[in-house]
Order: C-alpha cells, then sequence, then structure tokens
C-alpha cells in the first residue's frame, strides 16, 4: 500500500489513505498505453464526411443525347463522375468503420498505468468530499487555487453533484467525470488528477473484479 495525503476543501491535509499497490503502483508499459489510447480515440470518432456515388445522385436517368451524329463525345448519363454534379469516385462514405477492438484487461491495466503514473509525478490529489451549498464557480476557482494546481485539472468523484459539475463550467481547462467511467484517454489529455476518497473506492470496485 502506498500512502498519499488527504485534502479538505481548503487545501490543507486532514489526513492520509492508503492507495492499493495493483493500482497505482503499476510500471507504465508505453505501448500498451498508446494502443489503448488510439482505440478510445478510434472508437469515439464520429463519420462525418458523406459524398454520392454515381448511383445516388439525383437526376441523370435520361441520355444527354443520341450515341451518334452529334460529334461529341458518347455519353449514357449525366451523373458519370466526369461530369459537373456528377457522382464522386473513390470519395469518403459513411459506411467506413474506424472502430478498433481492444479487450477488457488490457484497458483497465492501462487505466491502472496512467493513474500510477500520476501519483509518481504528484499529478494525483485526494480529497474529502468537495459539497457546495449552491452553483459557485468562484468557490470551484477557490479550491484549485488552495491546492496549488497548474495545468488542466480532471475532476472525479463517485457520483455526479449538479452543483460542482455546474461549478467548474466556466473554469478553463477543467473538465469532470465519474470515477467509474475513467479512462487512459481524459487522464493523458488533462494533466492533473483531482479524486474524492470514495471516488477511490469506486475505481477498486469498478475496475479491480475486471
Amino acid at each position: 500500500m502506498t500512502k498519499v495525503k488527504v485534502y479538505n476543501i481548503e487545501g490543507k491535509e486532514s489526513g492520509k489513505m492508503d492507495l492499493p499497490e495493483e493500482i497505482f503502483g503499476l510500471k507504465v508499459n508505453d505501448d500498451l498505453v498508446h494502443q489503448v489510447y488510439v482505440a478510445h480515440i478510434s472508437n469515439s470518432r464520429q463519420v462525418l464526411a458523406d459524398t454520392k456515388d454515381r448511383g445516388e445522385v439525383r437526376g441523370g436517368g435520361k441520355k444527354p443525347w443520341k450515341q451518334k451524329g452529334t460529334g461529341r463525345a458518347r455519353h449514357g448519363s449525366s451523373r458519370s463522375p466526369i461530369w459537373k454534379g456528377g457522382g464522386v469516385t473513390f470519395g469518403p462514405t459513411n459506411d467506413r468503420n474506424f472502430s478498433k477492438k481492444i479487450n477488457k484487461k488490457m484497458k483497465t491495466k492501462a487505466l491502472f498505468m496512467v493513474l500510477s503514473s500520476k501519483l509518481r509525478d504528484n499529478e494525483l490529489i485526494v480529497m474529502d468530499d468537495v459539497k457546495l451549498g449552491k452553483v459557485s464557480t468562484k468557490s470551484m476557482s477557490s479550491v484549485i487555487d488552495k491546492l496549488l494546481v497548474k495545468g488542466k485539472i480532471l475532476f472525479s468523484f463517485d457520483k455526479k453533484d449538479n452543483n460542482i459539475s455546474k461549478s467548474i463550467k466556466n473554469i478553463p481547462n477543467t473538465r469532470m467525470i465519474a470515477s467509474n467511467s475513467l479512462n487512459v484517454a481524459d487522464l493523458l489529455k488533462n494533466k492533473n488528477l483531482i479524486i474524492n476518497k470514495k471516488g477511490i473506492d469506486k475505481i477498486k470496485e469498478t475496475y479491480l473484479s475486471v
């Protein structure tokens, strides 16, 4: 077990907590982390670009002109790709599939490796339960200032708190995610991870059983 300091909403140490070695004590395998990151990004990718081939373009059912005697080249349809307004050859279509399959054990191990790296690099802050009586961007900004955190921040708590999630929306470079939805991509995109004690328990409950 690795002991870490636990901070309160005032940014002061309120105690210590044991972190499990199987989650926060792993050596990082860069190749595995990269593989899981690429898979996550690919599976999140939306297929937006879509062109129409000659079978999908409207019109062009009638032969433009007769086959012979006009002196012009032979054409059977104005939907041909060589015509303006015709179909597109080899263009992007919405039936493309960018998804990559990766098993749960690999995803979980990569997640633990990144969490271990956060701990070693002093980019992990464990807090007592953070509660706000109302939505207040100023209050959350004050919490961040008192913790002396610099860079992008990912907040992760065991359950959704509307007051907190709405309070951090207007704070630049901050994001919130539930502890049971943590993933490699979000952890790598944000330098600091601020998590509450129950969030640690939620990670153990969610991922150690995989």
